[in-house]
């Protein structure tokens, strides 16, 4: 889909901005009294075509209330990933505030939320921390010197006399006042045009483990998630959507739908790319969902293609062998023919759906000139245009509220904004049919699962060649898979000469090797989207089995091997290896019978991470007992919350590795549909995760997704020291390896 209506142009002018001006306000008061600070810090935006910051009014980033505490309004989606405590933790370090005293707060759709890099709002690309570093440290500083200004021409002192602690400003001779107390008196006081950020060594909460701020709420029950959030009088809808992607519905029962009690209407829809479906309106979730079953609807998909996954693996072999395609990187591959040792591989990986805990839900509240909408979304500025292209409103119509989820890993951040849009579809067309009031959407687990936006098949064919030492001489590589940029608002700086940035992430680096690389990509009537780690899902399990096998065939060690292969170049991934290796006890430690060690390395949204793991197979099952991780994400912001990424991670990982972990289509019909036959990692598959950081103050960078790509690899590593086989596809399958 082309997002012809997004005015890229007003998207650059409001995002674009130069690091030497940063635009700072000073909101009014909230009712309650106290300090407003906003900030944007605009960075290295790649749609920014603008030298000056832009300041916004009058949405705020930091609220100091009369009572001492101190909210933080957080410009990312939390689900899962701890930035409603990350982020407070950089505003609480600078500000020199009382941890006990920090809240955090969900910031709605708004311009001064944009992501400083990529000038609009989102939650990806493990980029919260990373992005936010610097911006919320300097939130907490300015706040912090206007509140000491404050209480400087209180108490008639020189503001250098005056020092913070715990959330109050201390003076000469027992002077003391709380934040709370001087927080109106700080509002009048003129934001510093500069601040100095403290040195790392004098950190008192950055990079120390810090317990999370919604820990209490979620744990009791009391956190309340998009998905338990309904207006008064708002009625629950559910969709029932074709089972051929764009297809249409041709025929149903709506009398039959709307005998059903509790159901109050029953309407015909448009639906995300081009489909029509039906809306089935009710007093809740259980009626809506049996006036669905009742409608008895027919389709017709004879206008859309079809895709079967047998037959399409079979047109990916055929094109990864065929010359052509889009060149990535070119490299010289002639000694090919004469190497002394050759390895020639296949790699399949299937459709992967997101099935997050939290099935998908928004709730839209639409007027005559204005439409309200409560989501969990990680992409509150596409959801906001997409939402007023659809109404034909301004986007300034359009008041997103940003709702807790559990958990998404790309599913809500689309850049067609299908299920968001989907919902505003189904309010329009109820505001047609006469009616008004809020309306909910809620998916069930099987709209989820069957529901698209997967991270793409891919088909990766290598041709490598040694010389007689053992090192890489030659290497030929051709990738065939759908684009997930194409045809998005990313596509103009993601798709170069035909190839798709994220397709080919990871392949290479960080190993000095001349790979030619070339995609072939492909169009399928199947929707793509970003998935934990995007490209590193498949690009990390290729390079890394392939360079063990290369250790394998130079009869070299595989750590050593890969560590000649980085030089040192590499430090941040000798540093994470090394880290492994030592805590894993690797080459010092004998394994019990039976198991064998697996390694791997791989560097994604800038941070690395290494695995070396334990693995053994049982009666013919791959079986994962622990894994080590190093981990080199610069300057950890909260240990705690690194540990527990990495942790889901290695977890999500495994999963990719487990028998049914594959969606697949028969006559363009999902066939998967709920974790009965749509396998994820469970509990007693978890192994044993050990997580190492390795120390830096360098400014941090991502987090949530590095500790997915290297856990498959280095089990499959380890796997093939067990039987011998290589594994070649992703989910594990020892009888065809």
């Amino acid at each position: 889909m082309k997002f012809d209506w997004i005015d890229r142009a007003a998207v650059a002018r409001s995002a674009g901005a130069g690091l030497s001006r940063r635009g700072f306000l000073k909101a009014g008061a909230a009712a309650t009294g106290g300090l407003v600070l906003g900030f944007t810090l605009p960075g290295a935006n790649r749609f920014a075509n603008a030298a000056d910051a832009k300041v916004y009014a009058p949405n705020a980033f930091l609220r100091i209330a009369p009572d001492n505490s101190v909210t933080v309004i957080v410009n990312r989606l939390e689900f899962g990933q701890g930035v409603h405590t990350s982020l407070p933790m950089l505003i609480a370090e600078e500000l020199d505030a009382d941890w006990s005293q920090m809240r955090g707060e969900l910031a709605p759709a708004g311009d001064v939320y944009k992501d400083p890099a990529f000038g609009i709002q989102i939650t990806g690309g493990s980029g919260s921390i990373a992005r936010g570093f610097t911006q919320y440290r300097e939130i907490g500083a300015r706040a912090r010197a206007m509140l000491v200004a404050a209480a400087a021409e209180q108490w008639k002192v020189d503001p250098s006399k005056l020092t913070t602690s715990k959330g109050m400003v201390l003076g000469p001779n027992g002077l003391k006042a709380s934040y709370g107390s001087l927080a109106d008196a700080a509002m009048k006081q003129p934001v510093p045009a500069t601040v100095v950020l403290k040195d790392a060594k004098a950190f008192r909460y950055i990079g120390k483990p810090m317990r999370r701020i919604d820990a209490r709420a979620k744990s009791s029950g009391h956190q309340q998630f998009g998905i338990d959030f309904k207006p008064e009088n708002a009625l629950t809808v559910v969709i029932a959507r074709p089972p051929v992607f764009g297809a249409k519905v041709a025929k149903f029962d709506a009398a039959a739908a709307r005998a059903v009690k509790g159901v109050v209407e029953v309407l015909e829809v448009e639906l995300d790319r081009g489909a029509r479906g039906v809306a089935v309106f009710a007093t809740g979730y259980w009626p809506a969902k049996q006036g669905r079953e009742a409608l008895q609807a027919e389709w017709d998909s004879s206008a859309v293609a079809k895709v079967d996954s047998a037959r399409q693996l079979e047109e990916y072999r055929q094109l990864a062998k065929a010359p052509g395609g889009s060149v990535a990187r070119a490299a010289d591959v002639s000694k090919l023919a004469s190497a002394a040792h050759k390895i020639s591989a296949v790699y399949e990986f299937p459709y992967l759906a997101h099935a997050p805990m939290e099935p998908l839900n928004c709730v839209v509240d639409l007027k005559d000139d204005a439409c309200t909408i409560w989501a969990g979304t990680q992409f509150q500025t596409v959801d906001q245009q997409v939402a007023a292209g659809l109404l034909g409103f301004k986007p300034e119509q359009v008041t997103i509220n940003t709702m807790m989820a559990g958990g998404g890993f790309g599913r809500r951040a689309v850049p067609a904004s299908d299920w968001m849009g989907d919902t505003v579809r189904i309010a329009k067309a109820w505001r047609a049919a006469g009616k008004s009031g809020p309306v909910k959407v809620v998916w069930s687990r099987e709209d989820d699962i069957r529901g698209g936006y997967y991270r793409p098949a891919y088909v990766h064919r290598a041709d490598i060649g040694l010389d007689a030492k053992g090192q890489i001489v030659a290497w030929d590589h051709k990738v065939v898979g759908q684009s997930i940029m194409a045809g998005t608002l990313f596509e103009p700086m993601m798709v170069k000469n035909g190839v798709d940035g994220t397709t080919i992430e990871g392949m290479g680096e960080p190993y000095a090797v001349p790979m030619n690389l070339s995609v072939h990509g492909v169009t399928q009537n199947v929707p793509v989207l970003w998935w934990r780690s995007v490209g590193s899902t498949h690009t990390a399990f290729v390079m890394e089995t392939l360079i063990d096998e290369a250790a394998h065939a130079a009869k070299l060690d595989p750590v050593a091997y890969r560590k000649g292969l980085m030089g040192e170049k590499h430090a941040r991934h000798r540093a994470a290896l090394d880290l492994a290796v030592a805590k894993s006890g690797y080459g010092t430690r004998k394994l019990p019978k039976g198991r064998a060690w697996g390694v791997a390395v791989h560097e994604s949204f800038g941070t690395v991470v290494a695995y070396v793991v334990e693995a053994s197979v049982v009666e013919g099952v791959p079986k994962l007992h622990r894994a080590v991780a190093g981990v080199h994400c610069n300057q950890p912001v909260n240990p705690l919350s690194i540990e527990a990424q990495v942790q889901g991670a290695a977890l999500m990982g495994l999963g990719m590795t487990l028998p049914g972990a594959a969606i697949t289509l028969k006559d363009g019909v999902v066939e998967q549909q709920n974790f009965g036959d749509y396998v994820v990692a469970r509990h007693h598959e978890m192994p044993q995760v050990e997580v190492h950081i390795v120390p830096s103050n360098e400014p941090p960078t991502g987090i949530g997704e590095p500790g997915l790509p290297p856990l498959a690899p280095a089990f499959a590593n380890a796997v093939f020291r067990l039987t011998g086989k290589r594994l070649r596809k992703l989910p594990f399958d020892l009888a065809t390896a």
